[in-house]
């Protein structure tokens, strides 16, 4: 059985990108061990590694994947095909606290099941990227 790695997100801006997503579910940078720091740095002196061209992030207590931005081209989609989606005690505080972190609201959508009626927002980052606040 495989385990989850990362959530890897194509995108023009990782660094940016990456500190909206840290904002948003209270993730943080991922600390490399020193010896990988030394060689990322020796690479970055060769002109072989783009410091602005990656970032990860993890949950602080170690839980769940990683988030990994890598600056690459994204295939255009006119759907949400694959996307996170966040769960909140208060969804519209939620959103609103998103939006004030540079996502942009697209729509509310609700499915009901019998007498059960689940809503969501559907929401996209600040490079496109979709997501779901319920």
């Amino acid at each position: 059985m495989a385990d989850l790695n990362n959530i890897t997100f194509a995108c023009e801006n990782p660094v940016p990108l990456s500190e909206f997503w840290a904002a948003a579910l209270d993730y943080e940078p991922v600390e490399p061990p020193p010896q990988v720091v030394a060689e990322v740095e020796k690479a970055i002196e060769r002109g072989e590694l783009d410091p602005t061209g990656w970032a990860m992030l993890v949950h602080p207590e170690g839980i769940g994947p990683r988030l990994l931005f890598q600056r690459r081209p994204k295939t255009p989609t006119e759907s949400i095909p694959i996307h996170l989606d966040l769960k909140s005690e208060d969804r519209h505080a939620e959103v609103e606290r998103l939006k004030g972190l540079g996502a942009t609201e697209v729509e509310e959508r609700s499915q009901k099941i019998g007498p059960y009626e689940e809503f969501w927002t559907v929401m996209r980052d600040p490079e496109g990227n979709g997501f779901c606040v319920s």
